[in-house]
């Protein structure tokens, strides 16, 4: 009997080991940041944060710039290439010029990093990316809800005094 039970276990711990065939798949790239990000983006809403005001609890802090000044036609396009490098960048609409409306662009970081921080976004005035122009910070990454929410930052003496926080959404 004790034999049978042990047969019985060897027979079914086999029948278990046959069937860890395992399939996982061909290697695809990983999805970067730039495939994420290329394309039309319209502007949901644009903040001009006081950043003096909101270190010393200064009200009002913000203000809200959307309707003014012609922002609410503002759009702007990140373009990459076949193989997801970036090319170049274009802000349309009757907008004032708050960065450079056109030039070329990079990050410095292709995927989410894991420690704190945020995405670079750096604007070239052109094509070696020799010449930066500004830098804008990735504060939401695009995902599954097509929004993404970038801010510029104005200093004087490694201080920021301004900030224009811009929420956009996908036009693609």
């Amino acid at each position: 009997m004790k034999s049978i039970k042990i047969l019985v276990l060897v027979f079914f711990g086999l029948l278990a080991l046959s069937c860890n065939n395992s399939d996982d798949g061909s290697y695809v790239e990983p999805i970067t940041i730039y495939e994420k990000m290329q394309g039309n983006w319209n502007l949901m809403n644009l903040r001009m944060v006081d950043q003096f005001a909101k270190a010393n609890a200064i009200e009002p802090s913000e203000q809200n710039l959307s309707a003014l000044f012609n922002f609410d036609v503002f759009q702007i396009t990140f373009n990459v290439d076949a193989a997801m490098h970036p090319t170049n960048y274009e802000v349309s609409g009757n907008v004032p010029p708050i960065f450079q409306l056109s030039g070329y662009w990079e990050l410095n970081s292709s995927f989410q990093p894991t420690s704190p921080g945020t995405i670079q976004i750096n604007l070239y005035s052109d094509a070696q990316k020799a010449n930066k122009t500004d830098t804008l910070l990735l504060t939401s990454v695009p995902g599954s809800n097509a929004e993404m929410e970038v801010q510029l930052i104005r200093s004087s003496g490694g201080t920021p005094f301004i900030s224009y926080v811009f929420s956009l959404n996908s036009n693609n």
